[in-house]
């Protein structure tokens, strides 16, 4: 995949994404909760409005009563007029009242009952009484009219509440959803970004332990945003570098070992000559002279030829040839293979552990499992136990390797896989090691993708090889 922008400008948009849908998140439901809000404001308004139309129109009722039963009694002019002020007002009361949900026969019926009430205020004189007391009847049937227009009205305010409160709680429930999908979302975005975007830093990191393992031979292809490509690339020049540079040391010791060889075996010969006395009898000096020459020249062939040999593992380490190996029967064809051995020293040599099959390079590890249980043999007392390991945990397999010797001196254990440092405790009856046997392994292991530690605790040496493995 190819990406037209930087890693850090890809890691702004993704942030942007983010921020944005949370942020439009945000913003719905602050306009929601403002619109619930006016809305409120408008209910209780109009609420408060209702009922004080309600309760207005009960007052202009008592005060038309008033002036209308007074009007017919005194046959006051004025008193009429203010009753038909009042019912003015009371008839515009009314409408509003309509417009605001009141059912029509409700404000129908209360009309007609105020019509009944005007009819009933013209009139002769001499029937005034009796109207005034028919009018008195007529309005207190108004009154219930009025109470029910009140009772009315209170249902309705209560209606609007419920409703109002149902949108609430509907526009609740939305926000509640829109939240948690918005957060899940958010979620979701910053995994999937998490991923992609750390994908090419994964092949980086992986790129660079295989150079600190020295698998060499796979090339370095790091795909991602144009700043991750240019460290992949540079990677890859570090890592045809570093091949340039181990063939060149491989050359170098191939050409110092031959050149050295051939004049040493010169040396070796012109000594012999001398120690056999063909070219004269040698006085006692002379012979011991001889004698430390064929001792160092020995000693120096056997450390050219340990060179090679070191030089050789070394390269053969990065050429594996992986095959599915059951490690349990690997471990018992190493301890069988040396069973002279531990034999002759009484030792009792335990292999533990299930059966697992691994891709390895069969004789690679072999080799380096053979070496560690060579090592073990040889620094084991009469009489001692070596135990050989072998275990599962999530991601790796164990391979365990314990004796009962001497174990490492504290001051060698940061060394102990260094090409040719022999440490402190060697057997004192046993031919003095060439220093390269751990490091062969160390090669070995490491080009597996694995790692061997000396674990601290005793009694006697514990090596632990940890191969990586795919559950």
């Amino acid at each position: 995949m190819n990406f037209r922008f930087s890693f850090p400008q890809l890691l702004l948009v993704a942030f942007l994404l983010i921020g944005s849908l949370l942020g439009a998140t945000a913003l719905r439901a602050l306009f929601t909760l403002e619109n619930l809000m006016a809305q409120s404001r408008d209910g209780a308004t109009q609420a408060i409005e209702l009922s004080t139309a309600a309760q207005s129109l009960a007052e202009r009722s008592v005060a038309m009563e008033r002036a209308a039963r007074q009007s017919l009694v005194l046959r006051d002019a004025q008193l009429r007029q203010r009753f038909e002020e009042a019912a003015v007002l009371a008839r515009g009361i009314l409408v509003r009242l309509k417009d605001n949900e009141l059912p029509p026969e409700l404000a129908t019926a209360w009309q007609r009952q105020l019509d009944d009430i005007a009819a009933l205020l013209d009139g002769p004189p001499e029937t005034a009484l009796e109207r005034e007391r028919e009018v008195a009847r007529a309005f207190r049937e108004l009154d219930m009219h009025s109470g029910a227009i009140a009772q009315k009205v209170q249902a309705i305010i209560g209606g609007r509440n419920a409703a109002l409160q149902a949108r609430f709680e509907r526009n609740r429930q939305q926000l509640a959803v829109q939240v948690i999908g918005s957060i899940l979302l958010a979620a979701a975005l910053a995994v999937g970004f998490g991923i992609w975007l750390t994908r090419p830093l994964r092949r980086l990191e992986k790129a660079i332990v295989g150079l600190g393992e020295n698998r060499l031979g796979e090339p370095i292809d790091i795909p991602g945003p144009p700043d991750i490509r240019s460290v992949g690339q540079q990677l890859e020049w570090l890592r045809l570098r570093l091949t340039e540079l181990e063939a060149d040391k491989a050359r170098f010791l191939r050409h110092v070992s031959h050149e050295l060889k051939t004049p040493l075996a010169s040396l070796h010969e012109g000594v012999a000559v001398l120690g056999d006395g063909i070219a004269g009898e040698l006085n006692a000096d002379q012979a011991e002279v001889v004698r430390i020459l064929q001792g160092n020249t020995q000693a120096l062939q056997h450390q050219i030829e340990t060179l090679l040999r070191f030089n050789a593992a070394a390269f053969e380490a990065r050429q594996l040839n992986r095959e599915m190996t059951d490690l349990r029967a690997l471990l018992e064809t190493q301890v069988e293979a040396q069973r002279l051995r531990w034999q002759t020293h009484q030792l009792d040599v335990q292999v533990d552990g299930p059966a697992i099959s691994l891709p390895v390079d069969r004789d690679k590890l072999a080799s380096a499992l053979g070496n560690l249980l060579s090592n073990a043999i040889r620094f084991s007392p009469s009489g001692a136990t070596v135990r050989l390991s072998l275990s599962r945990q999530p991601g790796r397999v164990l391979i365990d390797v314990q004796d009962q010797g001497p174990g490492v001196a504290p001051a060698d254990r940061e060394r102990i896989f260094e090409p040719f440092y022999r440490g402190e405790r060697q057997p004192a009856d046993a031919v003095k090691g060439s220093g390269i046997g751990l490091s062969i392994v160390h090669e070995y292991i490491l080009a597996h993708g694995g790692r061997i530690d000396l674990l601290p605790g005793g009694p006697g040496a514990h090596f632990r090889i940890e191969l990586p493995h795919a559950n």
